[in-house]
């Protein structure tokens, strides 16, 4: 008998929520026998909603139908999935799962612990960096009758499941390289993704090489024509200080396939993807790169230590990345985010000279690198395979009691949000 499943996340946003929701969605798809589907669709900010008509996308759009009319009917749901930040879960079925990308630094925030606590009965994270934080995080707290309970912390289990392999076939991007040497960095430009010292940094390194070239796939907040300009006026900006450098900076704005991408990344003249964020919950185009065989010149701390290891032959686990030194130290007050990034938490500060030496070394021992690249691109083709990750996934959510009686107030509750949602 298959248990009626409520996946509620950003299932058409185009952002790595959205991509976590549809790997949810398609490890419940590969085992029909086990679930019957339904969806709620999470708006993600102001990342844009994916315009694919693929068969993948319009039964999203068919089962968000289906979801409204069964609520409409008093339907009701043995197991609820929520694709979120966990100060957004809720309480929705018998059975309810958390399923986060965590946290890049290196606490959670208090509101965080409560909800889980209080709405779930396990979480889900992407990686072994948000586990342990999860599970190490404390607190001094008073209860509702004023006790000090020391060492409060998270009491619901949290379990990894990270993302896996989806290769595509290249799809020519129309962008005309003039340079032989391309680097290629791909991020929203904000605080967390350190995209302003990723370019100047850059630029400074390669000033007087008129063969190079740095790929900037961005957006500011949505890809829209308006974040496009103002995305491209903040560029150049940035590099106005730098009117004589030779080396070339090329924009890329807008919505990518998964063939354009596979594109960039197998690029003749690509060296080597950059990622000098202060941290990451896993770091997808980072994994990507890495499954394409792309070198990686990144920091070796948060969410990528899960995928840019190798085994040596001893056994231990060796970074196959070329390494940028950094620094662990408390978030900008910019980044703070009430409720989700605490002001006293830390991440990780590439230092300059290090990622400038890492660029340098990068075309200085081009075979080298690549051959890194080629053996951690086959480990993670061996390891992180789909099948293997969508069982992984579906061990994590199969939870006990998923016939209890369903609260009533949380069908009310959710028919309310439908018609909200449109």
């Amino acid at each position: 008998m298959s248990r009626k499943i409520l996946l509620k996340g950003p299932v058409l946003s185009r952002s790595g929520y959205g991509e976590q929701a549809r790997f949810a969605l398609r490890s419940i798809l590969s085992r029909p026998d086990l679930f019957e589907v339904y969806i709620i669709n999470l708006p993600w900010g102001k990342t844009g909603q994916i315009s694919s008509t693929d068969e993948e996308s319009m039964f999203i759009h068919e089962n968000i139908i289906k979801t409204q009319a069964h609520v409409q009917r008093g339907g009701q749901f043995d197991i609820s999935l929520q694709v979120t930040v966990p100060n957004e879960f809720e309480k929705i079925a018998p059975v309810n799962v958390g399923y986060t990308a965590g946290i890049e630094t290196t606490k959670v925030s208090p509101e965080w612990i409560a909800k889980s606590n209080e709405a779930v009965d396990k979480i889900i994270v992407v990686s072994n960096h948000s586990r342990k934080v999860f599970e190490q995080t404390k607190y001094d707290v008073k209860d509702q009758n004023g006790n000090e309970l020391k060492g409060w912390g998270l009491q619901v289990p949290v379990e990894v499941v990270n993302y896996p392999v989806r290769l595509a076939d290249a799809e020519e991007v129309d962008i005309e390289f003039k340079t032989n040497n391309n680097f290629l960095t791909i991020a929203q430009w904000g605080p967390r993704k350190n995209l302003d010292n990723t370019i100047k940094w850059f630029v400074e390194t390669f000033a007087d090489n008129e063969e190079v070239g740095l790929v900037v796939k961005t957006n500011t907040a949505s890809d829209c024509i308006m974040d496009r300009e103002f995305t491209q006026r903040r560029l150049e900006a940035l590099l106005s200080g730098y009117e004589d450098r030779k080396c070339s900076v090329y924009l890329i704005h807008g919505e990518m396939s998964p063939g354009n991408l596979a594109w960039l990344y197998e690029h003749p003249t690509m060296k080597a993807m950059i990622n000098i964020g202060h941290g990451e919950g896993y770091g997808l185009p980072l994994f990507e790169a890495a499954y394409h065989g792309l070198p990686l010149i990144t920091t070796t701390w948060s969410g990528q230590m899960d995928f840019i290891c190798k085994p040596n032959k001893k056994g231990k686990q060796v970074p196959r990345v070329i390494k940028v030194d950094y620094d662990l130290k408390q978030v900008q007050k910019e980044a703070v985010w009430k409720g989700v990034i605490q002001p006293d938490s830390k991440w990780a500060y590439a230092k300059e000279k290090y990622y400038k030496s890492a660029l340098k070394d990068c075309l200085e021992k081009e075979n080298h690198w690549k051959k890194e690249a080629l053996a951690l691109k086959n480990h993670i083709l061996k390891n992180f395979s789909e099948e293997k990750l969508y069982n992984q996934f579906l061990e994590a959510v199969g939870l006990e009691d998923p016939y209890a009686s369903i609260n009533e107030q949380s069908i009310d509750d959710l028919f309310a949000e439908l018609e909200n949602n449109g």
